[in-house]
C-alpha cells in the first residue's frame, strides 16, 4: 500500500503541477503551521473548569498554555518579553488566547465543511443522478435553505441550542448553511456524468442504481468537494469571526472574534496590541487558504494538463 502511495505521489498530475506553484507551497507551510497550532491545543487540556481545579490543588502543574485564563497581575500591559502581545483589560496573556483561538477555528472550519461536504455530497448526488421527483424535492430544500440568511438561521439555532455548551449550534447553523453551494455543483456534474459511457457500461451489465452511484460516479466528483471543504474551512471561520464579533457566535472560550470584539473597545484609548494580534493571526490563515484553494482548484482542473 505504501508502495503504491509513492507511485502516485510521483506520478500524480495534480501533485506535480501544485509542487511547481512557489506561492501554493508557501501557502501550504503556513496552513501547516497552523494545524500543528492546532494539535498542540487538542492534546492540551484547555478546558477552564479543569484548568481552575488544577491551579487550586497543584499550582505549579499548570502547563504554559492552559494558564490563558489567568490573571497575570499585569492589566492592558503591553508586549514585553514575558507577554509578547501584552496582556488585556483582565490580565490575561494575549498570545496565548490566540493560540488557544487557533483550536475553536480549527474545530468550526473542519466540522463545518465536513457537514456541509457530506450534505452537499449526497444530496446532491442523488438528485443529479435520480432526477425527476427526487431532484424536485432536494432542489426545493436548497431553494428554501438558500433563500434564509445564514444569520437569521444561526439565531433560529442558538435558540434550539441555548442550553448546550461549546459550539454545536454554529456547527449545525454552518453546516445547514453551506451545503448548497457543494450541493449544487455535484448535482450539475452528476447529470453529465450518468451520461458518459462508462456510466451506461455499467448499467448494462446489471450494477444497481445505488452501486453506481456510490462506486462509480460520486468519487468522480471528489475533486469538486476537495475545492469546496477548503472554501467552506475558511468560509466558517469567517463567519464565526463576524458572528462573534456581533455577539451571536462563541461564548465562553477565547476566539479571534471576541478578541477583536474586545479590543475594539479598547483601541482608542491606545491599546491596540490584541487587535493586531487577532487580526494578523486570522488574515494570515485567510490568506494562506485563499491561495491554497486557487492552487488546487488549478491543480485539479482537468483541462489543465500542463
Amino acid at each position: 500500500m505504501w508502495k503504491s502511495f509513492k507511485t502516485w505521489w510521483k506520478e500524480s498530475r495534480v501533485v506535480k503541477k501544485f509542487s511547481r506553484d512557489r506561492t501554493a507551497m508557501a501557502s501550504l507551510v503556513v496552513i501547516g503551521l497552523y494545524a500543528l497550532v492546532f494539535l498542540w491545543t487538542m492534546v492540551t487540556n484547555l478546558d477552564v473548569d479543569h484548568v481552575n481545579k488544577l491551579s487550586v490543588e497543584k499550582p505549579n502543574s499548570v502547563g504554559w498554555l492552559q494558564s490563558y485564563n489567568q490573571d497575570t497581575g499585569k492589566i492592558h500591559s503591553g508586549p514585553s518579553g514575558k507577554q509578547i502581545l501584552g496582556t488585556d483589560k483582565l490580565g490575561r496573556d494575549i498570545f496565548k488566547r490566540l493560540l488557544v483561538s487557533v483550536n475553536v477555528a480549527f474545530k468550526i472550519g473542519l466540522v463545518t465543511a465536513f457537514i456541509a461536504c457530506l450534505l452537499g455530497l449526497l444530496l446532491g448526488g442523488l438528485a443529479g443522478y435520480y432526477g425527476g421527483w427526487v431532484d424536485l424535492v432536494i432542489t426545493w430544500i436548497y431553494s428554501v435553505f438558500s433563500s434564509i440568511p445564514y444569520i437569521v438561521l444561526v439565531l433560529l439555532i442558538a435558540a434550539i441550542f441555548k442550553n448546550t455548551q461549546g459550539l454545536t449550534g454554529l456547527y449545525v447553523a454552518f453546516g445547514l448553511s453551506f451545503w448548497i453551494g457543494p450541493a449544487r455543483v455535484v448535482r450539475g456534474e452528476i447529470m453529465k456524468i450518468k451520461e458518459l459511457e462508462y456510466v451506461q457500461a455499467a448499467q448494462a451489465v446489471g450494477n444497481s442504481s445505488f452501486r453506481i452511484l456510490i462506486r462509480h460516479v460520486l468519487p468522480n466528483t471528489m475533486h469538486l468537494i476537495f475545492v469546496y471543504f477548503s472554501l467552506l474551512f475558511i468560509g466558517a471561520i469567517k463567519s464565526e469571526v463576524i458572528l462573534t464579533f456581533l455577539d451571536l457566535g462563541v461564548k465562553g472560550m477565547p476566539s479571534w472574534g471576541l478578541m477583536i470584539a474586545d479590543a475594539s473597545k479598547d483601541i482608542l484609548s491606545g491599546f491596540w496590541w490584541q487587535m493586531i494580534g487577532a487580526s494578523i493571526a486570522l488574515f494570515g490563515l485567510v490568506y494562506a487558504f485563499n491561495i491554497f484553494t486557487d492552487a488546487l482548484q488549478d491543480a485539479l482542473d482537468p483541462k489543465h494538463h500542463s
